[in-house]
């Protein structure tokens, strides 16, 4: 599909009159990370995997401000739009997940429910923010400078996933490769754009949204689990779930739990 003069890829699974699921995937994945949680949800819902700006199959502009978050929420509204999806279920996971609770900031109204794995508001505080944005510069720098291998090798060492070591090693070459698709100029122009340093802080608006919210994280994810312990505090309608022995990723490293678990938790909102 054309919006908003990108091309913009979107994969379709399942019966048009079920339920809509939306999801998004995180920093450096695309629609194909999802597809065990899509093989369990699909018998119920009508699903739909976005590929965001940048990545997978999606145009990655050269232009850093197209990845910003409120061009990004205009993005998915027209998606919507586009194929008549009236008030989702929206998934999101780590930037899918900052992407998907920015656009239930912005449209509280047109979402049924969400469901954020792995993933936060953002930061807090003006220092923390400008600590980010010159980290991830730099990062984006580095990708453009070396390329795809070094940075997925470098990607793969970073402590929050170290758990997906304990992947077969089919899995672990699949996560690679879905790494190692992606281009250059679309994952260093996400870290400028959209970068947890970049986008707006949600903190202050989690009080007011008053829909169906669940948490997901992992027990081996100590940052995002106490992330998402501290949202519960301001979220008037969520629940908050941990998977053992799992890290970032739930989705990838146990996806018949993490596909169940939404389903059940789907049934009762």
């Amino acid at each position: 599909m054309t919006i908003r003069g990108i091309d913009t890829h979107v994969a379709r699974y399942g019966n048009e009159q079920l339920p809509a699921v939306v999801m998004l995937h995180g920093f450096t994945g695309s629609t194909a990370t999802w597809q065990k949680t899509i093989e369990v949800l699909m018998t119920d819902y009508y699903v739909l995997a976005v590929d965001l700006i940048g990545h997978g199959k999606t145009e990655a502009p050269e232009t850093m401000n197209r990845y910003k978050m409120e061009e990004q929420i205009k993005d998915l509204y027209e998606v919507l739009q586009k194929l008549e999806i009236k008030k989702p279920i929206l998934l999101g996971y780590s930037m899918g997940g900052r992407v998907a609770l920015g656009y239930t900031a912005t449209y509280p109204e047109e979402v049924t429910s969400l469901v954020l794995e792995s993933s936060s508001p953002g930061l807090r505080t003006s220092e923390q923010q400008l600590a980010r944005r010159t980290a991830d510069a730099k990062l984006a720098d580095r990708i453009e400078r070396q390329g795809m291998i070094e940075f997925v090798d470098f990607w793969q060492e970073i402590p929050l996933f170290h758990s997906q070591k304990k992947l077969s090693e089919s899995q672990q070459q699949a996560v690679r490769a879905e790494r190692l698709n992606q281009r250059p100029t679309g994952l260093a122009n996400s870290l400028r754009g959209i970068g947890t340093g970049s986008q707006p802080s949600y903190w202050q608006v989690l009080e007011q949204l008053s829909l169906p919210v669940l948490l997901l994280t992992g027990s081996e994810d100590e940052k995002f689990e106490n992330i998402a312990q501290e949202m519960m505090k301001s979220l008037p309608n969520a629940r908050h779930e941990t998977i053992k022995d799992a890290g970032h990723a739930i989705h990838v490293e146990k996806p018949q739990q993490f596909a169940t678990m939404i389903k059940s938790y789907l049934k009762t909102v």
